[in-house]
């Protein structure tokens, strides 16, 4: 096993405590910083896990604080959140290659979550009022 610097230690842990897999890590380890590491040498780097138990203080405390900080904009059902969508369009635009249609629907979506066009808006009338709503009904011969 390869020693790690700081940046790269620092990216692993950070990307551990937002929940991404070993797997995931050591793949973007590799897209991020062009080193091959094995999943298992990744999960040294997670506290909560018997693997990491050995973690120093300054690693714990920053895994602590980025899982604190990630899990403040999660809800029961993470699809219902926004960063994790974002975070799930970012990975189908990463591995939609060449298909420049498909990135432009994920950019196009990404815009929309970033834009706040996703929350529901409640439309009143005048002053707050409710909107009055006509029903017309024409019969046609």
């Amino acid at each position: 096993m390869a020693t790690l610097k700081e940046p790269v230690k620092i990216f692993i842990i950070q990307s551990l405590a937002c929940r991404d897999t070993p797997q995931e890590v050591a793949d973007l380890v590799k897209q991020e910083f062009d080193l091959i590491l094995d999943r298992s040498q990744v999960a040294l780097y997670n506290p909560t896990k018997r693997r990491g138990k050995n973690l120093s203080k300054k690693y714990v405390q920053l895994f602590e604080k980025t899982r604190e900080d990630f899990d403040a904009g999660l809800i029961d059902i993470p699809i219902a959140n926004k960063f994790y969508r974002l975070k799930e369009i970012q990975k189908m635009y990463d591995d939609s290659g060449k298909n420049k249609v498909a990135k432009q629907k994920l950019l196009k979506l990404a815009h929309q979550e970033t834009d706040g066009r996703t929350i529901r808006q409640e439309h009143t009338g005048k002053d707050g009022a409710d909107l009055e709503i006509k029903v017309i009904r024409e019969f046609i011969d």
